[in-house]
């Protein structure tokens, strides 16, 4: 079945336009095949842009990659609180703002804090993988108790819909983007759940 879904994409160097990712499952795949696109699945889940804010029952963002330094928690003793959103604190959206006069320029300005056309936030506690094995966040991942009750496609389009996930590849600001593309990325989430969701072994 092949499945195109829309959603509003904001583009680091453009205005918020509708992006269009393809969702269509390949008609076969071999285990081999499916980790072969684990790897990059997991390079990309695992990549800064992704998991520094998967950082399960602790509230702390994390902050790491090329343009931190070394790994540290959030500066400003940042936290997300039961709410993810810091409600309970400072609100994300008190620096990661969602309303932009220029979106064209909305990322340009290095360590500004980033912004997408959403409500900026923690992953839930379910989607804790910062620091994890590939093992551990591939076993995660296909486990519908621990990955929001979502089959293949609902993690693809997950990933279509969610604005933040879209900034992790066009995160400007001088910080270095997810590996691949959204695109690919999506491409290979099919090609993993139609091999079965193979994990690489212990």
């Amino acid at each position: 079945m092949k499945l195109k879904v829309l959603a509003a994409c904001l583009l680091a160097a453009s205005s918020p336009v509708l992006a269009e990712v393809d969702i269509t499952p390949p008609t076969s795949a071999t285990p081999a095949e499916g980790l072969e696109a684990w790897s990059r699945i997991y390079e990309v889940a695992s990549h800064p842009r992704c998991a520094n804010c998967h950082t399960g029952a602790s509230d702390r963002p994390m902050w790491s990659g090329p343009s931190y330094g070394k790994t540290r928690p959030h500066g400003m003793n940042i936290r997300a609180g039961e709410s993810r959103i810091g409600a309970e604190h400072v609100l994300c959206s008190t620096c990661h703002t969602t309303k932009s006069d220029d979106w064209a320029k909305a990322n340009t300005t290095s360590h500004a804090a980033p912004r997408v056309a959403m409500d900026w936030q923690l992953a839930p506690v379910e989607a804790d993988w910062f620091g994890r094995t590939s093992v551990e966040i591939c076993e995660q991942l296909r486990d519908p108790e621990r990955n929001g009750d979502r089959d293949m496609l609902a993690l693809a389009e997950h990933l279509d819909h969610d604005l933040i996930l879209h900034w992790a590849w066009k995160p400007g600001g001088g910080r270095e983007p997810a590996p691949y593309s959204l695109q690919a990325h999506v491409n290979d989430i099919l090609i993993w759940g139609t091999a079965g969701f193979p994990c690489p072994e212990n």
